[in-house]
């Protein structure tokens, strides 16, 4: 056998591996093709799985729609900032605590820790400001709850 036969040979079977191969994956994306020919009942049935799929989405329509109108107003941001309140008590004992939503309202809750008391207020923020004045502590809170350093 001359080298060019061998090499038709080898080439022949080359290719019917292949083949082969090719064979083996198209058998894989015809497996969804029923063996007794019911392709017909087949897309029935898929044409009701997707209409029942289609059913529970326009379920959930108006579940989602009305989280995605509340979601501005909840809790977004949040930060804690310690500081000494007197000169008296040492150890960051006092709090100021921003709580803010997604439009950068919300509140201040400030925890003065004093060696006798501790006092315990709040104060509104609306975009990203006091409604009243804040004190340096409050204000860094506010800003490292949007964000800020």
């Amino acid at each position: 056998m001359d080298t060019w036969a061998v090499l038709a040979v080898l080439a022949a079977f080359g290719l019917s591996a292949v083949a082969l191969v090719f064979v083996m994956i198209d058998r894989g994306r015809f497996s969804a093709i029923p063996r007794d020919g019911g392709i017909y009942e087949s897309v029935r049935t898929l044409d009701e799985d997707l209409a029942a799929i289609e059913a529970a989405v326009a379920h959930l329509q108006p579940q989602v729609r009305s989280l995605m109108d509340r979601m501005p107003g909840a809790l977004r941001y949040a930060a804690v900032v310690t500081f000494d309140a007197t000169e008296e008590w040492v150890g960051n004992q006092s709090r100021a605590i921003a709580l803010l939503n997604e439009r950068s309202d919300g509140l201040v809750i400030t925890l003065l820790v004093g060696p006798r008391q501790t006092l315990f207020f709040t104060k509104m923020v609306r975009q990203g400001k006091g409604v009243e004045p804040l004190s340096p502590e409050e204000q860094t809170a506010v800003d490292r709850a949007l964000g800020g350093n």
